[in-house]
């Protein structure tokens, strides 16, 4: 058995059509440490935990810009006080808190459109 060539993720990217207005969102907002600059490229990383978030326009390097429509799931320790405080800087959510009798979700977009979401697990991952 030979080892696989996929050892982890290096980033996920996060597309915007506002590099200015993202990079407020994902680093104020959601407070996110800043990572790196793309150089003089419309891409700013910020890190989530082990995971580093690649907020880019993706126009500047020959695609189209299409927000994400399935969510990029943020893990929380309290997802109802997250909400609350992303509700205090005037993040709109799309609807309740979803428990789904092991976690609860609360879904929102960025400003591009993206959909995000705030997750926790309260009950253990199924064997």
């Amino acid at each position: 058995v030979s080892t696989p060539a996929i050892t982890g993720v290096a980033f996920v990217a996060v597309p915007t059509n506002d590099i200015d207005t993202s990079v407020h969102f994902y680093g104020t907002v959601l407070g996110l440490p800043f990572v790196k600059r793309w150089g003089e490229m419309p891409g700013v990383e910020f890190q989530a935990g082990e995971l580093t978030i690649a907020v880019m326009d993706p126009t500047a390097f020959g695609q189209e810009f299409r927000p994400h429509g399935v969510p990029l799931a943020f893990h929380v320790e309290d997802v109802a006080e997250a909400r609350a405080q992303l509700e205090s800087a005037g993040v709109t959510f799309l609807g309740e808190t979803i428990d789904s009798g092991v976690c609860h979700q609360a879904m929102f977009r960025d400003p591009a459109g993206n959909t995000l979401d705030l997750h926790h697990r309260y009950a253990p991952a199924p064997k």
